[in-house]
This record gives structure tokens, C-alpha cells and sequence, in this order.
């Protein structure tokens, strides 16, 4: 680390008096091996408190003036993990990109709340697969082995409280990292059980099967932006939504066919049960999000969403998102023309898509150069479609590549030029055609949008089927 720098935060906490809570300098640095990029930027909730360069030695640092205690996040492209942070800590990591959070390492003042952290993120993630396979058990054998492993994670809570005195905001923390993790499968646990067994099972739930509800806070704004809470928030409100359709409104358990319906439920109880503003914000944004970009519903049955959206949630801080998205989704609808968005040709021209999908029946598809298994299973895939339907042409988009890479990616790959284009303007294209996941594709027929929602894998299975 700069010697200058360690040397000024050694005075200042020697300056703050015995008790490092008396201190507000708060020193954050470490060392990166195999960085991705050249900055880590420091993060409180969604605002960027800070950034700081990588030095020659792949070293970086903070020294922050003051800090609110709790939770933060450390972004270090494309990777991110959590940091809590409180007046006078002086920590400091060190971490290989090639094993992102299982090399990361905290040492100094607050290390022992945030290696906690992370070693239950860490045990969370080995996880998964293993309660993946509890989901054919009964409700009651599924929540005692949930049970167990939380109370192995209670009893290193504990342990590690008997060795060293952690805050009030520490152990909330703590605890809410072990418990949101298994409270989410909870919420999951009916929809998954039905999907491996065919069986809803409701009536045979324990009745102590979701106690924890009792105790919700849905207004904690410490946890707003914590992954496990507000995950756990999302499926909650739609488990939530769908026993209560299922109980008033007369909707068959087995499936829902009116999503508008469902939507609104979901969004009122968000409006009943949430006050405070981001948390509430976020969790209208998600509906949104959700019943936009994957319902594919009338275009009638959007205006009504938005509207009723409007009532809800008007001022909601990503209102301008929704609403661009809301308008780029009528822009999109079957038999309208497609945008006028230009691409540019392996000669450097610019040309719209319009000119492209003229006169012919056409599949846009979109590939980044950066996701190298994504482009070998779509190029793979559009070779697989271009010999079953003979009468479409396969368009590619690149949407993240230099135009010298492109090139040669399409050299070395055999591709034909003349059905390869590139974005110089990525943000304006994904957000013009609703380029929302990695499989996304457009058919256009003579020039008119037919399916602007198509994936390049279902869409074209459930064509090929038998009728």
C-alpha cells in the first residue's frame, strides 16, 4: 500500500482517542491479483461513494472522512461483494479475480464481521445444489433439513459473539444473512415442489412452516439493498399474490392465465405492507419489469398495467425507466414497423434495420463478443434454424465488440459478412428493440414486426412441434 497514506491513517487513529468508534476516518485499500479493470469503485446502496485507480502494484485505497455504519459493496468489473463499514475500521483485502470470493480475504479492524460474511455467502452458494434436491420432500421433512443448516450458521453466529464484541448493526446483519438465504426457499419451496412432483400440497404444510412471516420488518432500510432481503422480498410478495388469488379469487392453483389480475394483487400488497420509499420503489420496479418483459400481454392489458402502475407507484425514482420501457413496448407490437435504429456493415456502413428486414421475412439475433459460450451455442443454433427454415433470413447483431475484433471474430468463424452488423450504439439499440437476455430474437415479416418477444430457442421449438 502507499507508505505516505498508511502512515497519515496510523496518526488519525492514533489521534481518535482508545475507542475506534470515536474515530469517523474509516481506511479501506487491498491488492488485487489478476485485475479486470483498473478501478474499484465503493458503494453505499446504489450511489457511488467513491473510486479509486489500481496502482502499479495492483494496489488501491480509500480513506473515507466518515461513514454511516452497515452494509456497503466494493465493485471490481464485473464482479461485486459486500463490505460493512463503521467509524474507524481500517481494513484491508486481498483477492485473485480468477477465484473472485473464494480468494477474498479481510484483515484489520472489522475483518471479523465481514470474513463472517462472507464465509456464509460462500456457504450459501455450496449449497444450493443440495437443497435443489429437497424439493420432493413433504413440507415437513424440507423445513427440518432447512432447519438444521440454519442453526449450524446460528451456532458460528454465536461462537464468533463469545470471541469478540460485535455492534448491535453487526449482528442484525449477520443474522440476516443466514436467515433471508433459507427464508427464500421457503417462499419458493411450493412452486419447486409442484414442478419436481406435480403436487401443490398446501393443505399438508406444518402450521409453524412459514412463522418466521410474524416477525417481518419490510421497511428495514439497512437491508434495503442486501441481495438476500430483497430477493426473499420478491418471492414473497409472489407467493404471497398467488395463495391469495388462489383463496379469493377462484383461480385454478395449477396455472395462472390472467397475469393482470395476478399483478395487481401483487403490487397492492406492496402497497398495503411497504412504506418505506427504495424498498417499495425497487419492489414496483421489479413487477413492472417482470410483467413487461416476460407476460407478452395485449396491448390493451399493458395501458391498463401502466395506469393502475401510475396510481401505485407515480413517483417512484425509476418511473422514466418503466415508463421508456412501457413505450418501447408498444413501438414493438406485431404488424408495426420495425425502429428506425442503425447498425453498421463489415464495410463500415451505416444502414437501419428497416432496410435490412425489406422485402423478406427476417430473424434479427444479438451476440456478444465478450460471452464466448454464448456465441458458439447461438451460432450453433442459427446454423440449426437457417436449414429448418429456409425462407428466413438470420440476421446477427454484435452489440459490445470493436470493430477490428468483430472482423476477425467473424473471419475465423466463417460467418457471412453480408448477414453480420455491429451496434456503435448499443444503449439506444437494446433499449429500441427491448434486447432484454442473451437469446433474444426479432422476426420481421416484410419489414413488419411479427414477434419482437421471440427466443431464439423456445420461440422456434414451439413452431417446429406438431400441431
Amino acid at each position: 500500500m502507499n507508505k505516505i497514506l498508511f502512515y497519515l491513517v496510523l496518526f488519525l487513529l492514533a489521534s481518535c482517542g482508545e475507542g475506534k468508534n470515536e474515530c469517523p476516518t474509516v481506511y479501506f485499500a487491498g491488492e488485487i491479483v489478476n485485475p479486470t479493470s483498473s478501478h474499484v469503485v465503493l458503494y453505499k446502496d446504489d450511489m457511488v461513494i467513491d473510486s479509486a485507480k489500481l496502482d502499479e502494484n495492483s494496489r488501491f485505497s480509500f480513506l473515507l472522512d466518515s461513514v454511516d455504519e452497515g452494509l456497503y459493496h466494493f465493485y471490481h468489473e464485473p464482479e461485486v461483494q459486500y463490505i460493512f463499514l463503521e467509524r474507524g475500521d481500517s481494513l484491508q483485502i486481498r483477492l485473485n479475480t480468477i477465484d473472485f470470493d473464494e480468494s477474498l480475504i479481510f484483515s484489520g479492524t472489522g475483518e471479523e464481521i465481514n470474513n463472517f460474511l462472507l464465509e456464509i455467502f460462500l456457504s450459501n452458494e455450496l449449497e444450493e445444489e443440495s437443497i435443489a434436491s429437497y424439493y420432493w420432500l413433504d413440507p415437513l421433512e424440507f423445513s427440518e433439513k432447512l432447519d438444521s443448516l440454519r442453526n449450524q450458521k446460528i451456532t458460528l453466529l454465536e461462537s464468533l459473539m463469545e470471541e469478540v464484541t460485535l455492534t448491535e448493526a453487526q449482528v442484525d446483519m449477520a443474522r440476516a444473512s443466514i436467515d433471508f438465504s433459507y427464508y427464500i426457499y421457503k417462499e419458493k419451496y411450493p412452486f419447486y415442489h409442484k414442478k419436481r412432483t406435480g403436487e401443490m400440497g398446501m393443505d399438508e404444510f406444518p402450521c409453524d412452516f412459514y412463522a418466521y412471516r410474524k416477525s417481518l420488518d419490510f421497511d428495514n432500510r439497512n437491508l434495503t439493498y442486501f441481495r438476500p432481503y430483497y430477493n426473499f422480498m420478491k418471492y414473497h410478495f409472489g407467493n404471497m399474490s398467488y395463495m391469495s388469488c388462489a383463496e379469493n379469487c377462484g383461480i385454478d392453483l395449477h396455472s395462472i392465465k390472467n397475469h393482470l389480475h395476478f399483478t395487481k394483487h401483487t403490487m397492492a400488497l406492496i402497497d398495503s405492507m411497504v412504506t418505506q420509499k427504495e424498498l417499495r420503489d425497487n419492489l414496483f420496479r421489479n413487477v413492472a419489469m417482470d410483467y413487461l418483459l416476460k407476460v407478452n400481454d395485449t396491448e390493451e392489458n399493458n395501458k391498463a398495467f401502466i395506469d393502475h402502475f401510475h396510481e401505485l407507484s407515480g413517483n417512484n425514482k425509476h418511473i422514466d425507466e418503466i415508463t421508456d420501457l412501457y413505450a418501447g413496448i408498444r413501438s414493438m407490437q406485431p404488424d408495426r414497423e420495425l425502429p428506425d435504429v442503425k447498425v453498421l456493415d463489415s464495410a463500415g456502413n451505416h444502414i437501419s434495420i428497416r432496410d435490412i428486414a425489406k422485402d423478406k421475412d427476417v430473424v434479427f439475433y444479438f451476440w456478444w463478443g465478450t460471452q464466448k459460450g454464448h456465441f458458439r451455442n447461438m451460432t450453433k443454433q442459427v446454423a440449426k434454424l437457417s436449414i429448418k427454415h429456409p425462407d428466413k433470413t438470420f440476421v446477427g447483431i454484435n452489440l459490445d465488440t470493436d470493430p477490428l475484433r468483430w472482423i476477425s471474430i467473424l473471419e475465423t468463424s466463417n460467418l457471412d459478412k453480408s448477414k453480420q452488423f455491429r451496434s456503435d450504439n448499443t444503449s439506444e439499440l437494446r433499449r429500441a428493440l427491448i434486447v432484454d437476455h442473451l437469446n433474444k430474437g426479432v422476426i420481421t415479416k416484410d419489414g413488419r414486426i411479427a414477434n419482437a418477444f421471440a427466443n431464439m430457442y423456445t420461440t422456434f421449438q414451439q413452431k417446429d412441434s406438431p400441431q
